[in-house]
C-alpha cells in the first residue's frame, strides 16, 4: 500500500495567553497602567504539549468540550494564531472558515464583501468576477446580494462565507461549526460540496459538537480536553470513549 505524505505536522505546540486579573473602565485609565508597569494577568494554557500529522487526503475531526482549545488549534493550523512553543508544518493552500462572517464588513453589501473576503483569502478580483454569481448562487442570496450584511441572519453569514472559501478546491479545508449554523438542506449541500472536495484530494479538518457528523465525515478524530490530546486514532472507537 503506498503510503501518504503529511501535509500538517503539529510538533509539542503550546499556547498561553495573559488574561487581565482586573477591570480597567477607560482606555485612558489602561495605557497608564501599561504604562507604569501596574497590570496584573493571569497566564491561561489553551493548549499543552500537543503533537499529531495529518496524511494528505484525511478527513480528521477535533472533539472536544468547549475549553478544550479546538478553535485555538484551528486558528494555529489556519495561521491566524502562532504558538507560544513548538512548530506547525502545513504543506499547501489553506480555506478557513472558523468564524461565522470573519473577514465580512458589516456595513458593506453580500457584493462587496465577496470581493473584500476573496481578496483576504487571496483570489484575484478577475476571478471573483468571474465566479460572482456561482457564489451567490451557492450561497442563496440572489435577492440580498446588494443588502449590507449587518442585516443577514448568522445562517446568511454562513452560507456567504462557506460559499466563497470555497469557490476553489484547497489544498486543505478547515471548518469550525459552520455547517451546524443554518437548515437542514444547506447543510447538506455544504455536505455535498465537501464531499466532492475530498473527492478531488482535499485535506478536511472539522470541528464540530455535532457526532453524528463527524462519525459520518471523518477518517480519525483527535480528541482535545483541557488543551491536552487526549486521543488520536480511530473515529468509532473514540466517539464511543467520548460518550462515556
Amino acid at each position: 500500500m503506498e503510503s501518504r505524505e503529511n501535509i500538517i505536522e503539529v510538533k509539542n505546540v503550546s499556547m498561553k495567553f495573559n488574561l487581565m486579573e482586573e477591570k480597567v473602565d477607560t482606555i485612558k485609565d489602561y495605557i497608564l497602567k501599561i504604562i507604569k508597569g501596574q497590570m496584573l494577568y493571569n497566564e491561561f494554557s489553551a493548549l499543552t504539549d500537543v503533537s499529531f500529522q495529518v496524511k494528505k487526503g484525511d478527513i480528521l475531526g477535533i472533539i472536544g468540550f468547549n475549553g478544550a482549545g479546538k478553535s485555538t488549534m484551528l486558528k494555529i493550523l489556519s495561521g491566524v494564531l502562532k504558538p507560544t512553543a513548538g512548530e506547525v508544518v502545513v504543506r499547501g493552500s489553506v480555506a478557513p472558515l472558523i468564524e461565522v462572517g470573519a473577514g465580512f464588513d458589516p456595513e458593506l453589501t453580500a457584493r462587496e464583501n465577496i470581493f473584500l473576503n476573496g481578496a483576504i483569502l487571496g483570489h484575484r478580483r478577475e476571478f471573483l468576477k468571474e465566479h460572482f454569481q456561482e457564489i451567490i448562487d451557492f450561497a442563496e442570496l440572489n435577492q440580498f446580494v446588494d443588502v449590507p450584511v449587518k442585516n443577514f441572519s448568522s445562517g446568511m453569514y454562513a452560507r456567504l462565507g462557506f460559499s466563497i472559501a470555497t469557490i476553489v478546491k484547497p489544498d486543505i479545508l478547515i471548518v469550525d461549526e459552520v455547517l451546524s449554523v443554518g437548515d437542514y438542506r444547506f447543510q447538506e449541500k455544504c455536505e455535498d460540496r465537501i464531499s466532492n472536495m475530498i473527492a478531488h484530494g482535499t485535506t478536511v479538518i472539522i470541528v464540530s459538537h455535532d457526532m453524528d457528523l463527524i462519525k459520518k465525515m471523518c477518517t480519525k478524530i483527535l480528541w482535545l480536553e483541557h488543551g491536552y490530546k487526549k486521543a488520536i486514532g480511530n473515529v468509532r472507537d473514540i466517539c464511543n470513549q467520548y460518550k462515556k
